[in-house]
């Protein structure tokens, strides 16, 4: 990368492992997780575990690949170090996608939130809420890294307060009628619906699981990115499963599951369950925390590829332009303008535009993820030594075989469940036009 083009090394390891779990605890935690227990019941704590065993396996690879080419210094330019330059264009530009559309939903879902406290149209609120984070992100690095650092702490200790007065709960110490792990089995048992659909529920739950990888994003502006990527591999993605498995294996054992309505948090549920009244209000900060996190990073993902693919020669090379604080001011203002567009979308044609461009990225990430991790099975191939390394993924090539089969039978879930199938074949849509926009457009490289 030309040196006018350099990011700042300004993230602290802190603010890395932060980012980690901002990424992935969210909206599809504390709210999404509702439709995944109405659909399998308590058996949808199996659909976590069978999704985040893929999503770790996958951060997996990401952490032996960056010990292995250590001069890759984004998530989707592994593509291109195992696939070619096809590949890198295309994983960039699914992943912009992907995240761009992510800008308007987080916007949009704040709004909601705020407009409970402050008597403004939801577009307004939409609006400031996008020029607050793209300020944000146009200060620093360090400004982003600190705000998530702080959204993402808010999130882990509601997470862990919550997780001790749940299973106080569940033991029987303050239930007034003693334990409470018969929820788990007396209302149909443990698989009411059958097994079928915790199968099924892992092509939802999967998304709401994504997001680890910025970190490989991040961690290009911290000044040690191998080992961030490495500790996010190990450590960090265990830690947030056993988040999401606990916190759900609680409310399942404190709520009786037909109780869950889809939509709404099971978090407040249980919390009004134990007796906490105010649980309704209080989640309703943290979700919001968690939405303005999510958006947050979004701005800074979306910014940071674009970055990276200009100076690939994959986008408009004065994307690649930072400023004197090193940052890509050009691709924040871009992506911000294009997420404006898309919360003016959202509110004018909700049902129409906006629901058409939700469905095209439905499964744009999985189809990175697996282009991902092809490229890892070539990379190993070519760099045996990485057997020696103390992060591999183990039982090469097998278990990366069944990740990829794994991630392939949730595509074809999608394609046979009445109500993902929409979003299947648009997604393939997209990947059809960034496939033909590469073949079309982009020249070849001059550096």
């Amino acid at each position: 990368m030309a040196r006018s083009h350099e990011l700042s090394r300004t993230l602290l390891p802190r603010h890395i492992t932060m980012i980690t779990i901002g990424g992935v605890i969210g909206a599809g935690l504390f709210v999404g997780s509702s439709a995944a227990i109405a659909a399998a019941g308590p058996a949808a704590l199996l659909s976590y575990i069978l999704a985040g065993t893929i999503v770790f396996i996958v951060m997996r690879m990401l952490g032996e690949m960056a010990i292995t080419h250590p001069g890759v210094r984004s998530f989707t330019e592994f593509s291109r170090a195992g696939l070619g330059d096809a590949a890198g264009f295309i994983a960039g530009w699914l992943y912009w996608y992907f995240w761009i559309v992510v800008v308007p939903i987080e916007a949009i879902a704040g709004a909601q939130i705020l407009q409970q406290w402050i008597d403004l149209p939801m577009w307004q609120i939409g609006l400031a809420l996008m020029a607050v984070m793209t300020a944000v992100n146009l200060l620093s690095a360090r400004s982003y890294g600190e705000f998530e650092f702080w959204f993402s702490s808010i999130k882990v200790a509601a997470i862990i307060a919550f997780i001790l007065v749940a299973a106080a709960f569940a033991f029987g110490l303050t239930s007034p009628h003693g334990a409470t792990f018969a929820n788990l089995t007396d209302h149909g048992g443990f698989a009411p619906k059958g097994w079928v659909p915790v199968v099924a529920t892992v092509t939802t739950v999967f998304f709401s699981l994504v997001g680890a990888e910025i970190t490989t994003v991040a961690a290009a502006e911290s000044k040690e990115p191998e080992k961030a990527v490495v500790r996010m591999a190990t450590t960090i993605t265990w830690r947030i499963l056993l988040f999401y498995v606990v916190s759900l294996g609680l409310i399942v054992c404190v709520v009786a599951w037909p109780m869950v309505k889809p939509g709404e948090s099971p978090f407040t549920l249980a919390l009004n369950v134990m007796g906490f009244k105010w649980g309704s209000a209080v989640m309703s900060f943290i979700i919001l925390t968690a939405v303005l996190s999510c958006l947050n990073s979004a701005v800074y993902v979306c910014s940071r590829v674009l970055h990276v693919m200009a100076d690939r020669g994959d986008a408009p090379r004065w994307l690649a332009e930072v400023n004197s604080q090193r940052v890509p001011a050009r691709s924040i203002l871009l992506g911000s303008l294009v997420g404006v567009i898309g919360v003016v979308i959202a509110i004018v044609s909700p049902n129409r535009v906006f629901a058409f461009l939700i469905s095209t990225t439905g499964t744009v990430i999985l189809f990175v993820y697996l282009m991902t991790a092809i490229a890892h099975i070539r990379l190993r191939r070519r760099h045996p030594e990485t057997e020696t390394k103390a992060v591999r993924v183990w039982l090469f090539p097998w278990l990366s075989y069944v990740t990829i089969g794994a991630m392939v039978a949730v595509l074809v879930a999608m394609a046979l469940t009445p109500g993902l199938a929409s979003q299947f074949y648009f997604s393939l849509l997209t990947l059809a036009v960034v496939v033909a926009s590469y073949y079309l457009f982009r020249k070849p490289r001059a550096d």
